[in-house]
This record gives C-alpha cells, structure tokens and sequence, in this order.
C-alpha cells in the first residue's frame, strides 16, 4: 500500500517530484533480542528467555516502520559482508521494500550486533560495534529527493568546513527535517548539540533528553524551550504519552499512551516517528498526527523484534475495527473512539501484506521477491572503487 499524499514541495529549480517520501541515515544493528525473562541474570548465573526474535535494528526500525505504513523510504547505511548484514540487506530490501541504492556493504568490516533483554516493559542492551568504513557524506553524496528525511542531530551535520552535508542538500532541495537525538553518555546535554536545529522543521526528544537539554524540571517545560527552536517541537513521554506544539498551525496538542501489555519496547520511538512523518506530510492535524504514532507504537510493543514488530496500516485499521466493533462503552473504550474517529476517513487502495513478527533464527532468509525457483538470489551486485583508509572493496546499488 502507498498512502497517497498531498503533492510535495519542490525546491526551486528541481526538474522532478522527490522519489521517495523519507530519507534517512544510519547504523543497521542486528537486534538478538530474548523477552519473557523472569529477571536479569546476575553474574555467572544462566538464564533461560522463553522467547527469542532477531531483525534488523538501529536505523531500520524507522525505515521498515515508514514503509510498513506505506511512505515510500530509502536508507543509506554500511553493512558487514557476513551473514549478518546478508540477513539484513535482503530483509530490508527483499521483504520490506526499503530503497538501499545509497547504501554499500563492505568487505571484511564485520556487522554491529546488539542483544537487547526485556523485561518489565523495559529492556537492557549490549552491543559491539565500530565506526563505519566511509563517511555519511562520502557514501551518500547528493541524496535522492525526498520529501522529508530524519536526522541525528549529534551526527548528521559532520562533514568538512565549508562543504555542506547531505542534510543540507536534501534541505535545499525541498526536504522537510525530522530530528532526534541519542542519549548523552558524557552527561555535558551541551547546547551546541541542539544548533543543528535552526536547519530543522521538527524535533522529537524522548522526556529525559528534552528536559536535559533544556535545563528544565518538567516534559512540558522543556516542550516550551523546544518550541521556541523548531516549528514543530514533540516530546514523547514513554507510558505518559506525547506532548507537542506546532508553530507553524498554531496547534497544541497531548495525546496519552494506549494501555497495552508491553513485551518489547525496543524500536518504540522510531515507530511513533514514522507515523508523525505520514500525518506531517498528510496535513493532519496536530492530535492526529500525535494520535497516529502513539497507536503505531503501541502496536509494536505488544511484539517483539523491533523492526519487525511495526504495524503496517492492515494492522492499524485492523485494530480500529475492533475497537469500533467491541461491545460495551466503558469510558476508555469511549475516548478511544472519540480520538481515533479520524481513522474512519482512512483507506487501504490494496492488500498489505502483514509482516509483524521477527523470525527466530537469523540462519533462514527470508526468500527474496525476485529470486529463481531454486532460491539463487537474483539481485544484482555493483562494483564501486575501494573505500579509502583501507576498509577494502564496497558493493552497493539498488536492493
């Protein structure tokens, strides 16, 4: 399914519509994640998970949440040439119809690995990685036209004095930025993180980043700050909820967290995000928007894998169908109705295929779209010049 959209903006001077709806950058994890734990193994103690699920992680949770919900996505990032960045390169482009043509995969630098534990509604992670071969900028060059791209602001902008970043070309040419920020592990929140900003058409913070950031006590204090930054400044506040402001409508909204049993809330953030991107470049209005990603996460938490947990659209109308069709009218199921009613309005141009539950073992792949009845993977590879400072050769190219 592909939602259909206003028609975006083009920049001045651009000769054709943007390809794709959302661009973005970063690091593709392979996500070991164990859920149904009774507690964390203490040192020297085993214990035993009775559940396990792996996907892609890090920056494809936002890029398979975006085209489960129909945006047409593309992801630049480095993949290992082992069977970890295999699994991953062929899910991403293979089954979930991600565009990897600015990605590349280099030879002989391993893939990064996170193993995530949940519990409780949380979860605890450890993970191997080193930086990867080639710059963003390098890899990337000029980004394909897009309609919005996401960004982190601690490290997107990096490049060299005078020369601008592939933020900034997508910027030039009509793109709309959607920011995040990662966790401080120096604990400084220093404020020349946050400059990027003026470039920025939107930033959404987690509560504990926002209120570190802007040096303030409470979620909607450091919304406040935010707001005077950014046009459309969003604060999300885990089981609190989202709360935003957006200076561009003039629009205030806070929108609660669904109660749902959560199992794994790994990727939560980045699927809250991909509904915000669908109802910013739809013109919904502020509450739906906010409205949108909360479902949309609350679907995922209720599935473990990450990546793999993110509703596609089948499921969010699923979910408001039985909503609509459940008996009784308990004042909660009332809001619910009363809130999602904009949900009505939507509609499914055809089948979506549900893909909403990691496999378990990374040792079967999942069987490309285009492959020969034998199982040869048919997608073609592309030769691209070695990677400077020894990372060897690259491959890359549409998957």
């Amino acid at each position: 399914m592909r939602v259909t959209a206003p028609e975006a903006t083009i920049a001045a001077g651009a000769a054709e519509p943007p390809r794709f709806d959302l661009f973005l950058h970063g690091t593709v994890f392979l996500d070991l994640i164990f859920t149904g734990l009774s507690s964390f193994p203490p040192p020297g103690v085993e214990t035993h998970a009775s559940g396990m699920g792996s996907s892609p992680g890090g920056a494809a949770n936002l890029a398979t949440a975006a085209s489960r919900l129909g945006l047409r996505t593309s992801l630049a990032a480095a993949f290992g040439d082992d069977v970890y960045g295999e699994f991953c390169w062929r899910t991403l482009a293979d089954q979930e119809d991600i565009d990897l043509s600015c990605s590349r995969t280099f030879e002989g630098w391993h893939s990064p690995v996170t193993v995530s534990m949940a519990l409780q509604g949380d979860r605890s992670m450890v993970t191997h990685a080193h930086d990867a071969p080639m710059p963003a900028n390098q890899m990337i060059g000029h980004p394909p036209r897009s309609r919005a791209v996401v960004v982190d602001l601690a490290h997107d902008w990096s490049t060299e004095p005078g020369e601008p970043s592939w933020v900034d070309l997508a910027r030039a040419d009509g793109a709309l930025v959607f920011a995040d920020v990662g966790w401080d592990e120096t604990q400084e929140w220093s404020s020349r993180t946050l400059e990027p900003l003026a470039s920025c058409h939107a930033f959404v913070p987690n509560a504990a980043e926002a209120m570190a950031y802007t040096r303030t006590d409470t979620p909607r204090d450091a919304l406040y700050a935010l707001a005077d930054r950014v046009p459309l400044a969003v604060v999300t506040n885990g089981p609190h909820g989202a709360l935003a402001i957006d200076a561009s409508t003039g629009e205030e909204a806070e929108v609660p967290a669904l109660r749902v049993p959560a199992i794994d809330p790994t990727g939560a953030g980045d699927v809250f995000v991909s509904g915000l991107v669908l109802g910013t470049l739809q013109g919904w209005p502020l509450a739906d928007r906010l409205a949108l990603g909360a479902l949309c996460s609350a679907l995922a938490v209720q599935q473990f894998g990450g990546s793999l947990a993110a509703p596609g659209f089948g499921d969010v109308l699923d979910w408001w169908r039985g909503v609509t069709g459940a008996e009784g009218s308990s004042a909660y199921l009332t809001s619910l109705r009363r809130r999602y009613a904009f949900l009505d309005g939507l509609r499914v141009p055809q089948p979506v295929r549900e893909r909403r539950w990691a496999a378990a073992t990374i040792g079967r792949a999942p069987r490309p779209l285009d492959s020969a009845a034998d199982g040869t993977q048919l997608r073609p590879v592309s030769a691209d010049p070695p990677a400077t400072g020894g990372a060897g050769p690259v491959r890359g190219g549409a998957g």
